[in-house]
């Protein structure tokens, strides 16, 4: 026997047990199937435990530097791991557990566990189960990928998902990635007392960024003890009698680094080869994404595509948005678009890194007349008040409409104070807007008026 809802929803990150909510509430009955773990990425091996482990991280290393703000400590700082993965995993299981509850208890929500396969635009099977609605949500997120190198099948490997549950600090940690993801976590087992090596392919790290930050970054790593090897060309994997040996660099440098562990953050792909798209005519990109348009709509009538699947955004945040716009535009009338959204986002290492809309080189690229203003975090008052003057603030305008393009910074509280120009840029506003802003000191945002001052053509 089939069973009939009026709408099915595959996955439960962050896009999935919302939707559920609003359609449920406006009286739809909806099955919600997870094949694993409720919460998806974010709650079970991303945002919430990764964050925990950054806490503890910066626990360790502020106990270390107590006697810079005339703090005396007795003995040496140590780390005791289980501990700390066991307050990170409880972190974890806290937040998935009131997931489950709140789609278990949801009224007209009926919560399936089981591996969904598509066969048909509108039937899904799970297991032996078949059910059928005029609407499915894919919100089947992502996984790290592996990438193909030479030896990597011949030697142990952690990923996002098993490095956050390790019980042991790595004696030498290497990382192959010098991205969001790997930068996160050399930094994070650095200051647990392993030794890092980070391995980046590409000439520098965090690539998408605008040079300045990445050499800020490298330095801010570096200056902790964390070793960084970029133009990694030769990146190969062979066991060793110390541990792995990884191949760097075939033109200079030691051509190898020997590991006791291996980090691999090389980037993510999408949990979309057996989900039977092809049964229900679903295109995908060549990388496996699920093709989508304005709306998040694919090309089959009835089925979209939300988070990390989609490939239109690899962040928490946004998958919670692909939610608020398909609910705006199915429920309430609306005409939301994907193209509209201002993305914003951040990298987590310490200082953070927040940036929004366009880097420098894209707004130098777009042709536009465009103004930048820079300043060290050395000028503000907050950072020199807690010691952390790492790095620096930037922000980028349109000379012609004085409208804001983007902003970076990279600093203390610089994820959060971001904030301040990703409304300003949501509400369409002007710098001068940020300019006669009447800010609270000591704060990092303080400093935006006296940065849009400084803002010159480059």
């Amino acid at each position: 026997m089939i069973q009939k809802f009026d709408a099915i929803i595959i996955g439960t990150g962050q896009a999935g047990p919302s939707l559920a909510g609003r359609l449920t509430e406006a009286g739809q009955t909806v099955a919600v199937i997870e094949r694993k773990l409720v919460g998806g990425t974010c709650v079970n091996t991303g945002c919430m435990p990764t964050k925990a482990l950054v806490a503890s991280a910066y626990a360790a290393h502020l106990a270390r530097r107590g006697a810079d703000y005339g703090v005396t400590i007795g003995g040496d700082i140590s780390i005791d791991m289980k501990r700390v993965k066991q307050r990170s995993h409880q972190v974890t299981l806290n937040a998935r557990n009131n997931n489950e509850t709140w789609l278990r208890g949801m009224q007209r929500c009926t919560f399936i566990e089981g591996h969904a396969r598509l066969e048909s635009p509108n039937t899904v099977r799970i297991g032996d189960q078949t059910i059928t609605a005029p609407k499915i949500f894919l919100n089947v997120g992502g996984r790290a990928a592996i990438p193909d190198f030479p030896g990597i099948d011949e030697v142990p490997y952690l990923t996002n998902t098993s490095i956050v549950m390790l019980e042991h600090v790595p004696e030498h940690l290497v990382v192959v990635g010098g991205s969001y993801i790997g930068l996160e976590f050399a930094q994070i087992f650095r200051r647990f007392g392993a030794e890092v090596t980070v391995v980046e392919k590409g000439p520098r790290l965090v690539s998408r960024e605008d040079e300045d930050v990445s050499d800020a970054v490298r330095k801010i790593l570096e200056a902790e003890g964390i070793t960084v090897r970029t133009g990694a060309e030769c990146i190969r994997f062979r066991p060793h009698e110390n541990g792995i040996a990884v191949g760097v660099n075939c033109t200079e440098g030691d051509p190898e680094v020997i590991g006791s562990d291996v980090l691999l953050a090389v980037g993510r792909r999408p949990n979309t080869d057996d989900l039977g798209l092809d049964k229900a005519g679903v295109e995908t990109d060549e990388r496996g994404y699920i093709k989508v348009d304005d709306d998040l709509a694919t090309n089959v009538e009835g089925i979209w595509a939300l988070g990390d699947c989609n490939g239109r955004g690899a962040f928490t945040h946004t998958a919670y948005n692909d939610f608020e716009i398909v609910a705006a535009n199915l429920l309430d009338g609306e005409n939301r678009k994907v193209s509209e959204r201002i993305l914003g986002y951040a990298l987590y290492i310490d200082p953070p890194f927040g940036r929004v809309g366009l880097t420098e080189k894209q707004a130098r690229d777009s042709g536009k007349n465009i103004l930048v203003g820079t300043r060290p975090m050395s000028r503000v008052g907050r950072a020199i008040e807690k010691g952390e003057t790492q790095g620096f603030m930037k922000i980028i305008a349109d000379a012609d409409t004085r409208k804001i393009l983007g902003a970076s910074i990279l600093g203390t509280g610089g994820d959060e104070a971001i904030h301040g120009v990703l409304d300003m840029m949501n509400a369409g506003a002007p710098y001068d807007a940020l300019r006669w802003a009447v800010p609270i000191h000591p704060t990092v945002s303080e400093l935006w008026p006296t940065l849009i001052l400084s803002m010159r053509q480059p």
